[in-house]
């Protein structure tokens, strides 16, 4: 373990011991229950039957998230043709995540996880703490509720298509 990993989980208040997770292709994709920018309770398992498109990004309205979110609401239409549903998350509260949507007007669910759950069970929490933040990271989730394609490396302003093209791919494969 490395020494300052282990000097922040001794610290008061320091970030937890945890293994750090790499989820890939095929893997069961980790459920959850997070609140939305509405304060609507939100479960992937609602989605079980779509395609879900589940992209983490670090900060509500900073330049790279705000390109990437508007980006996907701007290409929402052909991600709904294509049978999919965009969530974006980050460690935001459901409050920043209402004004950052209502300035952008975007029409999908940002999920709050202020507790980091889900950014530690999908492996996408960075930082150091006490700064914890989510890294740029997608997942693309098959109907039955698998992981169909892992972005690790994220261009904020070409991600939404990328998406789109990989979507009409996968579903190619599965027709």
């Amino acid at each position: 373990m490395p020494a300052l990993a282990l000097l922040l989980a001794l610290l008061p208040g320091g970030a937890p011991l945890a293994e750090e997770v790499e989820l890939k292709v095929g893997d069961l994709a980790p459920g959850f229950t997070l609140v939305d920018q509405n304060g609507v309770a939100r479960n992937l398992s609602e989605y079980r039957g779509e395609w879900v498109v589940l992209y983490f990004y670090p900060k509500d309205d900073t330049p790279g998230c705000t390109t990437e979110a508007c980006n996907f609401r701007d290409d929402y239409f052909a991600l709904r043709e294509r049978g999919a549903r965009v969530l974006g998350v980050s460690v935001d509260s459901a409050e920043s995540h209402a004004a950052f949507a209502e300035k952008y007007g975007l029409p999908f669910p940002l999920l709050a996880d202020t507790g980091h759950v889900v950014t530690n069970a999908y492996g996408t929490l960075g930082g150091i703490w006490p700064l914890r933040l989510a890294r740029r990271e997608t997942f693309i989730i098959d109907p039955q509720g698998h992981i169909a394609k892992v972005y690790r490396s994220v261009k904020a302003k070409t991600h939404s298509r990328e998406v789109i093209a990989d979507l009409d791919a996968l579903q190619a494969e599965t027709n």
